[in-house]
């Protein structure tokens, strides 16, 4: 890869306002390109919005998809891409064939570099799952994407990475969620609502377990492991009747935070990648040093079916 600077953008989206997210997509990536950023990221289904179609119907869902390349959001994410002169990375629920999909496309200009579909999608149980990982060319660089549940399961890091991906694209709609695990849960609105007159407690919900505190549990260690640069981005504010906390950020391949959002708000995180750090990372050689006849074990199908996200309970849909 060459050296190039990328951006992790934040903002709270409005549901099913895609007039309004595209245009704040707009603004905030002429914004970055205006620091310095070569590529711009944004999180998943940033486009819709995402939890709110939790109790959708499959018509429901049908009627906020669209095609991709062909539908009026990806023609206008092309759109903001001539404008500001870099590839843009984005999410959006995607229609094909009936079905409909969580997907995060990446544009440059008048072409659909990649497409991806979640591999593990829930929230709502009529959206379809993916089946193919995404690892692209992109300015220079070898790139994949992995939306949100996709990174739990450390196998699906592994595979991106030695499928080629120096840099992968980790956008998100997490953190502050129903948890059995201690410390972590909801975060009540009210303080979101109150973050100017009372920031501390905010940021504290925000940097504890509930937020900070959980992504470092794991975050770190996929991009360190795999020797990959990991760009990490997520919401801020009320994502329908719950507060997300942004704190979209870039990992090296030593799995040090280089970039972070630290605002109660929208806001732009923007990283150097560099080569270099590639050529010295501990999971460089860790993949070189794989035991192949092994792992048999890990090829087996599950004793019990898969599973959905801890602390996302399916509400019924019509």
């Amino acid at each position: 890869m060459r050296d190039i600077r990328i951006a992790a953008v934040q903002f709270e989206h409005r549901n099913g306002d895609k007039a309004y997210n595209l245009q704040r997509i707009r603004e905030l990536a002429q914004q970055a390109v205006d620091q310095g950023a070569e590529i711009v990221s944004f999180h998943e289904c940033c486009i819709p919005a995402y939890t709110f179609v939790q109790s959708f119907s499959k018509e429901e869902l049908l009627a906020l998809a669209e095609p991709v390349p062909s539908g009026p959001s990806t023609q206008e994410l092309m759109s903001i891409s001539r404008e500001v002169g870099v590839p843009i990375l984005a999410g959006l629920f995607e229609e094909d064939q009936g079905d409909v999909y969580n997907t995060y496309v990446c544009v440059d200009g008048d072409e659909l570099v990649a497409r991806y579909r979640k591999l593990h999608a829930f929230v709502n149980s009529h959206l379809s799952s993916g089946s193919e990982y995404a690892v692209f060319d992109l300015r220079g660089c070898r790139c994949g994407i992995l939306i949100c549940y996709d990174n739990n399961l450390i196998e699906n890091v592994r595979m991106t990475a030695m499928l080629g991906a120096e840099i992968i694209f980790m956008p998100h709609v997490t953190c502050c969620l129903p948890s059995v695990m201690p410390g972590r849960g909801l975060v009540d609105p009210k303080l979101w609502e109150n973050r100017e007159r009372d920031p501390v407690r905010l940021r504290q919900e925000f940097q504890g377990p509930k937020g900070k505190g959980w992504l470092m549990r794991w975050l770190p260690a996929r991009s360190y492991d795999n020797g990959v640069y990991a760009i990490f981005t997520n919401p801020v504010g009320m994502d329908d009747q719950e507060v997300k906390p942004g704190l979209s950020m870039i990992l090296d391949p030593f799995g040090e935070i280089i970039a972070e959002c630290t605002n109660l708000g929208d806001d732009i995180a923007i990283a150097l990648c560099t080569e270099e750090k590639l050529s010295q990372a501990s999971g460089r050689r860790y993949i070189r040093a794989r035991r192949p006849d092994l792992y048999g074990k890990l090829v087996e199908p599950p004793a019990e079916p898969p599973v959905t996200q801890p602390g996302w309970e399916l509400k019924p849909s019509s």
